[in-house]
């Protein structure tokens, strides 16, 4: 195996594959090129990987051609269901170590890490159940035929996940690929490509047949490129940004006619009405903006507080925020970790002096926190009006800002201007005004006295230019499967 020896202050050492996973062993690039992966809490670097250039992806798109039409087509539902339940099996026992790996080169405090790993245990177990439930139907059309429709998986599908949750994208992209019987090229962010990697042994070591999933380390200009442009790739999902968004739908437009499924940006409102109990709503809220450091697509960034409570909303927030632990992602205490680069950590404090320029009041943060690593202070603004860019624009950070509003016309309508469509929440004790305002703003999920509560069994995705498509859920299924229907002719023809 091509690997080095690493370790991290929760595990000690551990061997970590620097490899590109293809054909379920770990081979060096073609070309040998390698690149950095740096460790955002203190700026060093943890170790070079090698990079997947266009021959690679070559390579790994035929390995998993290879075992969709060979090895993969033979298994059964039923065992593909086992070997999903087996690697989730395998990801509980690794806890430990998935999850230091992932606060290593992530940044995210180690508590999290710890519920991530879990998280992506019950997503693979999950699609394990699916995977012998995948069915068609019979159609009666009249009694001269018998018609019935069968769920075929698609082919070989190109997966690209990003950086803010390295492996719980990994299990949400994987399992119902695997589930419905399609092979995978799986392309990793380059800031975190570390714990993904980790895992991919897990994938040879639960028994999978080689090529059915593919693990590859590199820049989506080079690798991404190549699998959204490859002729026998047949789908691509992704995760992340609009702007690349629309980039795979033209890469999409201009090969194949690949299926594409999106999970992109958001900038999503976090309503609190006068109603509300504000003491949860303040912890809800303080979790929607800064859980992972802000940089979630659903962040609850614009905060809509009613004028009758938005004073001692805004002292109490303020409060509640300074208690936030920023940090050493391996102390069990922290919240919030680094920011994931210097990219990132450059952008958000861009958006932060924006927001100090266009006269947007600091209620709390608005610097970086100590002097070595990505750290950025949990940052609140008041003040803030509706074209400020800091209520326009994804920051993807712990920036938030706060708006006061009248009445329930007010906020909707508020709410929706956006050009995004991810996830928006309702703080309030009256279920009519809960589901009033929830029918009424344009998300895909709409939480209700409470925030970022994902669950793989509840659908997942984007309205306007947050997607196409939905994560999790039995809903996902459809993302990796096409219907054909069958009809059967019973009588003789109806002429000579």
């Amino acid at each position: 195996m091509v690997s080095i020896t690493l370790s991290t202050p929760a595990t000690g050492e551990y061997e970590q594959p620097i490899g590109l996973f293809i054909n379920n062993e770990f081979v060096k690039s073609v070309d040998g090129k390698q690149f950095e992966v740096i460790n955002p809490s203190n700026e060093e670097v943890i170790c070079s990987i090698y990079e997947a250039g266009e021959k690679d992806v070559d390579i790994a798109v035929k390995a998993a051609r290879k075992a969709f039409e060979g090895s993969w087509a033979s298994v059964t539902p039923e065992s593909r269901g086992k070997l999903l339940a087996k690697l989730a099996e395998l990801f509980e026992k690794n806890r430990e170590l998935l999850a230091a790996v992932e606060s290593l080169d992530n940044g995210k405090g180690i508590a999290l890490a710890k519920g991530d790993i879990s998280s992506c245990a019950a997503c693979l177990r999950y699609y394990g159940g699916w995977a012998d439930k995948i069915e068609g139907k019979v159609i009666e059309t009249d009694s001269n035929r018998f018609n019935y429709t069968r769920q075929e998986p698609i082919g070989v599908c190109g997966q690209i996940i990003p950086w803010n949750f390295p492996l719980l994208m990994w299990a949400w992209k994987i399992g119902p690929a695997v589930a419905t019987g399609n092979t995978v090229v799986l392309k990793t962010a380059e800031q975190t490509p570390l714990s993904a990697l980790v895992a991919a042994k897990l994938v040879a070591e639960a028994g999978f047949p080689p090529g059915v999933i593919n693990i590859i380390s590199g820049f989506g200009r080079v690798a991404g490129s190549a699998l959204t442009h490859h002729m026998d790739v047949d789908k691509v999902a992704f995760t992340g940004s609009t702007i690349v968004g629309r980039q795979i739908m033209k890469a999409s437009a201009d090969s194949n006619l690949k299926k594409v499924t999106l999970e992109l940006g958001g900038k999503s409102p976090n309503i609190v009405f006068n109603d509300a109990n504000i003491d949860n709503a303040i912890s809800w809220v303080n979790y929607g903006i800064f859980f992972n450091h802000g940089q979630c697509c659903c962040a609850g960034s614009r905060i809509y507080v009613q004028e009758g409570i938005y004073d001692k909303f805004v002292e109490k927030f303020r409060e509640r925020t300074a208690k936030n632990v920023v940090g050493d992602p391996f102390d069990p205490k922290t919240f919030q970790g680094p920011q994931v680069s210097q990219t990132q950590f450059d952008r958000i404090m861009s958006y932060i002096e924006h927001g100090k320029s266009e006269g947007a009041t600091v209620e709390a943060g608005g610097s970086r926190h100590g002097t070595k690593g990505y750290f950025i202070q949990p940052t609140i603004f008041s003040n803030v009006q509706p074209n400020m860019k800091i209520m326009q624009e994804e920051i993807f950070g712990p920036v938030c800002s706060i708006a006061k509003f009248t009445d329930e016309a007010d906020v909707i309508r508020h709410g929706n201007n956006t050009t995004y469509g991810l996830a928006a929440a309702v703080h309030t004790t009256n279920l009519n005004t809960a589901l009033r305002v929830s029918a009424a703003l344009k998300a895909g999920t709409v939480w209700v006295n409470t925030y970022n509560t994902l669950h793989h069994q509840l659908p997942f995705g984007g309205f306007k230019e947050s997607g196409i498509g939905r994560e999790l859920g039995e809903a996902a299924l459809s993302n990796y499967t096409q219907t054909k229907t069958v009809s059967i002719r019973l009588t003789d023809a109806p002429f000579s």
